[in-house]
């Protein structure tokens, strides 16, 4: 087997002791298995795609994460709930839907919502700037577009079905 030969500045050491340490003395496979995640992060990105992270749970205390792009969304904030959809395209070219439900009985109140007299309280109340921190979220796998069907708004199927026809970025020869 062919040998290469890294060389690392002093000040990185401590670096590649950690790795060393972490991975159980293997540093080479440690090296290899952190560029076969760099070139698979660098190559999706070179493809349009982006490292997407969504909250998942009750009240959205875990992650998943994934790469993909954003192709819709919908919000809708009725009497009883509010709603935010959103549909990506993973880079396997799954269609992953977003759900985010926040009933307006769960709200946060009391102590827990903080001065309802302040404007943040307000902001956070209807997701402007940060996301709303109380709800469920969930996230389904789908494999074509017809799974979407039923699931999501008209409007929004309509922009999705649009996106997936065409491609994310088209090229003019002008």
């Amino acid at each position: 087997m062919p040998n290469k030969t890294i060389y690392v500045a002093d000040d990185d050491l401590p670096v590649f002791a950690r790795a060393q340490e972490l991975v159980g003395g293997n540093l080479s496979s440690t090296v290899v298995s952190a560029l076969r995640r760099l070139i698979e992060l660098e190559e999706g990105r070179a493809a349009g795609f982006e490292e997407i992270t969504l909250q998942v749970g009750r009240d959205g205390v875990r992650q998943v994460r994934f790469q993909g792009s954003l192709l819709g969304e919908w919000r809708d904030a009725g009497e009883k709930q509010a709603l935010h959809q959103a549909v990506y395209r993973s880079r396997k070219g799954k269609l992953v839907l977003y759900t985010h439900t926040a009933k307006w009985e769960d709200y946060p109140t009391g102590e827990a919502a903080g001065d309802m007299k302040e404007w943040k309280y307000w902001r956070r109340m209807f997701g402007i700037g940060a996301p709303w921190d109380w709800g469920d979220y969930e996230y389904e796998i789908l494999d074509e577009l017809k799974d979407l069907k039923g699931r999501v708004p008209d409007k929004l199927y309509r922009k999705v079905e649009d996106m997936t026809a065409h491609p994310m970025v088209e090229e003019l020869d002008i």
